[in-house]
């Protein structure tokens, strides 16, 4: 073995010239960072000053915060902001995915309807959706059922009459939690639309097209098939709906909805005259439901992506 010029280690088997050391070992200087220990004091100076003034604040007020945040009504509020979000998901889940099928069919009639759906509630806002459906009342007085256009074409055949066999006051239909779950859940849908389409587009077309060849329908390739292997995409963003349609049922405070939590929290602080701490209450309540709700996604993915694994390990096992 040959030593370059360049190199200044001694060739095998050779010794050190007579009268010269070995060289040093290299003492290597770890680089500092003068500017992390600085950005963590400032960091830790604004915590600090943050705990004080929730300490010290008297806007606060902590003890009665605490005697009113787990009052009866706030409770009853609580049970009334779960219950309609997980209604409004449900059903928003189930118009997603109609609309979805919808928006991948090959009928063009279909293709429109489903692009104009997911285009208007995804552009108007839901507050307005939530005050809008609070007073359609407003444009139906009475909900009747019965023959359509009756009243064009019945009088056309001498018939005074119209075709109608059943009426219900628009005001004992609609109730504002009905008004509220139909707004939030024809928001929801749009939006879980468009995350259930990028889930089926994500499946490769040869999983259909196989299927298929094996005689399967549409329908059933679609349960059968298409998505459970779309739930890995549809999963995740899901989960970050449902969080953000708990948030959203405060908006259905505008109907109102007077069982609703943000709106009981508002009440109290409206007849006491002290609406901060009811303010900091909702923001707590929220950040509880919230919390929960995320570590049940954690673990909803981790249960998944296990199945997942256990599926694509014993289909390599078949293959082999």
């Amino acid at each position: 073995m040959s030593t370059t010029p360049d190199d200044p280690r001694p060739a095998p088997g050779s010794e050190a010239p007579a009268g010269k050391s070995p060289p040093e070992a290299i003492k290597a200087v770890p680089v500092r960072h003068p500017g992390r220990w600085v950005a963590a004091a400032v960091l830790l100076l604004f915590s600090a000053m943050f705990v004080n003034m929730l300490v010290t604040n008297p806007a606060f007020d902590w003890p009665f915060l605490f005697e009113q945040m787990f009052s009866s009504p706030v409770l009853i509020g609580v049970r009334t902001t779960v219950i309609l979000a997980a209604v409004s998901l449900a059903i928003g889940i189930a118009i997603g995915i109609v609309v979805a099928v919808m928006r991948l069919s090959d009928n063009p009639v279909l293709v429109t309807v489903g692009w104009i759906y997911t285009w208007f509630f995804r552009a108007v806002p839901r507050i307005v959706l939530c005050v809008l459906f609070g007073n359609v009342a407003i444009l139906y007085q009475t909900i009747e059922l019965g023959v359509p256009f009756d009243n064009y074409w019945l009088p056309l055949l001498g018939f005074e009459d119209g075709a109608r066999f059943y009426s219900v006051p628009m005001e004992t239909l609609l109730s504002p939690f009905v008004a509220a779950v139909i707004a939030l859940s024809l928001s929801q849908g749009a939006y879980m639309a468009e995350i259930v389409r990028a889930g089926l587009l994500s499946v490769d077309k040869g999983q259909t097209e196989a299927a298929q060849a094996l005689g399967m329908n549409q329908g059933l390739v679609l349960r059968r098939i298409t998505l459970p292997q779309a739930l890995r995409v549809i999963i995740p963003p899901t989960g970050n709906e449902a969080t953000a349609i708990m948030k959203d049922t405060s908006l259905v405070s505008a109907i109102p909805l007077t069982t609703e939590l943000f709106f009981q929290l508002q009440q109290i602080g409206a007849r006491t005259f002290n609406l901060f701490p009811m303010l900091v209450a909702a923001c707590l309540w929220y950040l509880a439901i919230t919390s929960l709700m995320m570590i049940g996604q954690y673990y909803l993915e981790q249960a998944f992506n296990r199945s997942n694994r256990g599926a694509s390990v014993r289909g390599a096992g078949q293959r082999a």
